[in-house]
């Protein structure tokens, strides 16, 4: 096994870590809670160096890198609409986009076709990490608009709007995959 692949493990196992850090009640958890998100976060850069620099992109790689993104995003937002950080309906547009780009990606390999990361995809990505970092700060619940509209307000809009941008970007650039499936 690579070591960029042993630091993509090493994120998805900081998954569950995460997770009980921001379930707990205990002091400090919050802190704890933001340091091994932004910790996992940055493994997702530094897995991705490594695999370049030192030619060690594989097929597994390839497949277990955005998967333990979306892990890692997802058990974020799970929790922040259990908290009601997040509306539901903005949730399930983000995970929505997940599956359907997956998808697609998944019948361009079908087809012998390999759908990279775009520009918007990595966009996303990037809005994604840092609002959900703003969103587990005291700074959060903070009135930008009083009475009207939050800190996590703006950051779930930007993650809907960078996650549908994406989205459309993957299957308007890529429709073709699309029609050789008929």
């Amino acid at each position: 096994m690579t070591t960029a692949n042993k630091i993509t493990l090493l994120r998805i196992l900081m998954i569950p870590v995460f997770m009980v850090a921001m379930l707990s009640q205990m002091r400090y958890s919050n802190v704890a809670s933001f340091i091994i998100f932004v910790l996992a976060s940055l493994t997702d850069g530094i897995d991705g160096y490594i695999a370049r620099k030192y030619n060690q992109i594989t097929s597994f790689g390839k497949f277990i890198d955005p998967l333990a993104d979306k892990l890692l995003v997802t058990s974020a937002i799970l929790i922040f609409v259990e908290w009601n950080q997040m509306p539901a309906w903005a949730a399930m547009i983000i995970i929505t986009r997940e599956f359907a780009v997956t998808g697609l990606r998944l019948v361009a390999v079908g087809d012998g076709t390999v759908i990279a990361a775009g520009l918007s995809g990595k966009i996303k990505t990037v809005v994604s990490i840092v609002s959900i970092c703003v969103m587990l700060t005291p700074i959060h619940d903070w009135a930008l608009v009083p009475g009207r509209f939050t800190v996590d307000a703006l950051a779930v809009f930007l993650m809907v709007v960078s996650t549908i941008w994406s989205g459309l970007e993957y299957f308007v650039k890529n429709h073709a995959v699309l029609r050789r499936t008929k």
